[in-house]
């Protein structure tokens, strides 16, 4: 650097090089670049996590004993969201939906303290809570649109457009359903039963609001596919195909 501030320069065989100055960086405290790169790994599983939450999975807890035994109470699920937008559902698919409207009771919110509130926003973003598992509802599916569904024979099972089908995810020991039906399921909408048939407030007790107890395809956040805790439980969900697949197309 020349006494004028500007970079000096030297002849070469090539012509003029400009040689630059500029003085030797302060190398960062230990301490804080390790701080900088913890939180630089935080952010981006953050992000990671969000767009992974908001566009493929999410994960919920299990707030009820309407799965019984397939789910258990606080069992936690992760849920695809490729359902039913880019993969249509099946009869037997596991599925997580918000209220159609009745379905559940209204709650009284009360006030969370702000750093709770963002603590727990937090943790739902990475997956580890599932804050907003009390407003959805999670139920089997039953019936797909256009299926004849009647309840029941004199061995208490479930006809499928004219086909008795055998159900072993029911909870043991409980029926089919002590409430008889005849539906026949609408475009776009969904029939969902829970396992604990004998507890559980599911399509069959909600006929006679709007929705005549069906679910509506815009109510379904996605498919449930794997059980994740307590880990000595985790297990990828069946939805019993083989129960369905002599069922005929409607």
């Amino acid at each position: 650097m020349t006494d004028s501030g500007l970079p000096s320069t030297e002849k070469t065989a090539e012509g003029v090089r400009i040689r630059r100055s500029g003085g030797k960086k302060t190398p960062r405290h230990p301490v804080i670049a390790f701080l900088l790169d913890v939180i630089g790994v935080i952010g981006f599983a953050l992000v990671l996590s969000l767009l992974i939450k908001g566009f493929v999975v999410r994960s919920f807890f299990i707030p009820s004993e309407s799965m019984q035994t397939t789910l258990m109470v606080n069992d936690r699920i992760v849920v695809s969201e490729f359902y039913p937008n880019l993969i249509p559902i099946s009869r037997g698919d596991i599925v997580v939906f918000k209220d159609p409207g009745g379905w559940l009771s209204p709650s009284t919110a009360e006030e969370v303290p702000w750093l709770q509130q963002s603590w727990d926003w937090v943790l739902g973003a990475f997956g580890i809570t599932a804050p907003d598992s009390d407003n959805h509802l999670v139920k089997r599916v039953i019936g797909i649109p256009g299926d004849h569904i009647v309840c029941c024979d004199a061995q208490n099972r479930l006809s499928i457009n004219g086909k008795v089908i055998d159900e072993p995810y029911v909870k043991a020991g409980v029926h089919a359903s002590d409430l008889k039906f005849d539906v026949t399921v609408p475009a776009n909408s969904y029939w969902v039963m829970g396992d604990n048939r004998s507890n559980s407030a599911d399509s069959r007790f909600h006929t006679s609001l709007p929705s005549k107890g069906f679910v509506g395809r815009e109510f379904i956040v996605g498919k449930a596919f794997v059980l994740t805790w307590p880990f000595d439980r985790f297990t990828w969900l069946d939805n019993y195909q083989n129960v369905f697949a002599n069922v005929p197309k409607s």
